[in-house]
């Protein structure tokens, strides 16, 4: 999410902004673990009152060797304290191909048991084609373009049905 290779505005979370004329704030943090997400959950995200967290992590937790069980564990914590606060969570898939096809399992299984929207193949086609990326593992602006589109398929229609229940509320 914190757009790495990306001019400031290519970033998924902003071109995400543009498709959806709603305010979507990037709070990644370069080489994050899903631990050091957890530990600034409170003041980088929560304190902000959003209607939707997009959960993306488990690369810098892969590429640092953190077991799965912990990644996990951190997500279905962020996943908890988020609905906690009345917010809905959606669970990107970082998976692409065979490129980490284990998290794909287990956080589709995560996205099912928290009743979490569930992003699936979010990277499919980019991580793998040279053309979409600007380094060895980051998409550059047509690849977050591509990325900001699943995430917006995937997100829109809890979306929709969540300004319908907050206008049925009114």
């Amino acid at each position: 999410t914190f757009g790495h290779g990306a001019n400031p505005t290519e970033d998924y979370p902003s071109v995400l902004s543009n498709m959806t004329n709603l305010t979507v704030i990037n709070a990644g943090v370069d080489s994050d673990t899903s631990a050091d997400a957890l530990q600034r959950i409170d003041s980088d995200v929560l304190e902000k009152d959003p209607r939707l967290v997009i959960i993306e992590f488990g690369g810098n937790d892969f590429l640092k060797k953190v077991p799965i069980e912990e990644t996990i564990s951190n997500i279905k914590a962020m996943v908890d304290k988020i609905q906690a606060r009345g917010a809905m969570v959606a669970i990107f898939d970082i998976s692409s191909g065979m490129i980490m096809s284990n998290y794909r399992t287990v956080f589709r299984d995560t996205a099912a048991q928290k009743q979490a929207i569930f992003i699936p193949n979010a990277l499919k086609g980019i991580i793998t084609n040279p053309q979409l990326k600007s380094d060895f593992i980051h998409p550059n602006g047509t690849g977050y373009k591509m990325v900001a589109y699943r995430v917006y398929r995937a997100i829109l229609p809890s979306l929709n049905e969540n300004a319908l229940i907050r206008q049925a509320r009114k």
